[in-house]
C-alpha cells in the first residue's frame, strides 16, 4: 500500500514506464518504446541511431531492474518501482537520471532530424507523443525543455529534466 505523498506521486510516474499498460514494467515496455520512437521518425533498427536507441533501452532496462526488480522475476510491479524509488531515488536523484542517459541520449540522436546535436522542440513533442504523452502534455513538456528558447532541446536539458519528473520532492 502506498501511504505517504510522495510515494503517491511516485506510484503515478510508473504508467509512464509501462507502455503495454499490462500492470507490471518489464524489458518489453524498454524495446517497446525504441520501436516507437525508431517508427515515428522513420529510423531503421539495424542503423546506428537504431542499435544506439535499443542498446540504450536495454541499459536502461537493466539499471531499472536493479534499482527495483526485488523478487528477480524480470519484472517491476507497481509497488517495487514504488518501494525502489523511495529507498533509492529520493538519496540520489542523479542516479536514476544517469541510467537513464544512454537511452535520453540517442533517443534525442533518432529526433535530431537536422544532425546538430540537438533536437527541435517540435521533434521532442513528437518524441513524446510516440512514447505514449498526450499530444498537448508532449508539446507543453518539449517547449519548457527548451530552457534558452533557442527551439532546439539538447542532453543536458533532458536529463536534468527527468531526473526531476521522476524525482518528485515530497
Amino acid at each position: 500500500m502506498v501511504s505517504s505523498e510522495y510515494e503517491r506521486r511516485i506510484a503515478a510516474r510508473f504508467a509512464t514506464f509501462d507502455q503495454d499498460g499490462n500492470g507490471y514494467i518489464d524489458r518489453e515496455d524498454f524495446s517497446g518504446a525504441a520501436k516507437a520512437l525508431l517508427a515515428e521518425f522513420g529510423t531503421a533498427a539495424r542503423s546506428d541511431k537504431g542499435q544506439a536507441l535499443y542498446g540504450g533501452a536495454e541499459a536502461f532496462w537493466q539499471g531499472m531492474a536493479g534499482i527495483a526488480d526485488r523478487d528477480g522475476d524480470q519484472r517491476i510491479t507497481r509497488q517495487e518501482f514504488v518501494d525502489g524509488a523511495v529507498k533509492r531515488l529520493r538519496d540520489t536523484p542523479d542516479r536514476f537520471a544517469e541510467i537513464a542517459r544512454p537511452f535520453l541520449h540517442a533517443a534525442l540522436d533518432v529526433a535530431d532530424t537536422d544532425g546538430d546535436g540537438a533536437a527541435a522542440v517540435t521533434d521532442v513533442a513528437r518524441a513524446l507523443t510516440a512514447l505514449g504523452a498526450p499530444e498537448d502534455v508532449a508539446r507543453t513538456a518539449a517547449a519548457a525543455l527548451d530552457a534558452d528558447g533557442d527551439g532546439k532541446v539538447g542532453e543536458a536539458e533532458v536529463v536534468s529534466a527527468f531526473a526531476r519528473y521522476f524525482t518528485v520532492p515530497e
